[in-house]
């Protein structure tokens, strides 16, 4: 486990919240990215896996994107990205929904072990209550400047 430098409550609040966020967001989503492209998997491919998964044979190839769109920094073309799937044996589609094949969700669950280490390596330290206080801090936070504070 890493060990951190202990600060007063009040060094800590004078912290900028913007420096913390940022920091904190491109290490994991940085170790995310590193961990699914052991699969030859980026973020939107793994978007679109547990989709699929959560409700095979509902997803439609616009609305999964619709659903996606707003969440991908990386400008994916996701008609190249259900092309790849469906070419390494992962995804198929019968009459315009997708389906995840055996392959696909052995991928998935390869990737997702991998993740859940990037996940665990995380939260060494951190107990539920502290993380899910965090998560609700940077909800507000969220909802405070305008955005969408509510759950994805």
């Amino acid at each position: 486990m890493t060990t951190t430098k202990q600060y007063t409550q009040e060094q800590l609040a004078a912290q900028p919240i913007g420096h913390w966020s940022r920091t904190a967001a491109g290490l994991v989503i940085g170790g995310l990215r590193t961990a699914l492209a052991e699969e030859d998997l980026t973020q939107p491919h793994w978007w679109t896996l547990n989709h699929v998964a959560g409700a095979p044979a509902q997803w439609t190839r616009p609305a999964l994107t619709a659903k996606l769109a707003p969440y991908d920094d990386q400008h994916t073309d996701f008609e190249a990205l259900y092309a790849d799937l469906t070419a390494r044996g992962w995804l198929t589609e019968t009459d315009g929904r997708l389906t995840l094949t055996e392959a696909g969700e052995a991928g998935r669950l390869r990737a997702h072990d991998r993740n859940a280490k990037v996940h665990a390596r995380m939260r060494e330290g951190i107990d539920d209550a502290a993380y899910a206080a965090t998560i609700d801090v940077l909800r507000r936070i969220v909802a405070n400047l305008g955005g969408d504070g509510d759950l994805p």
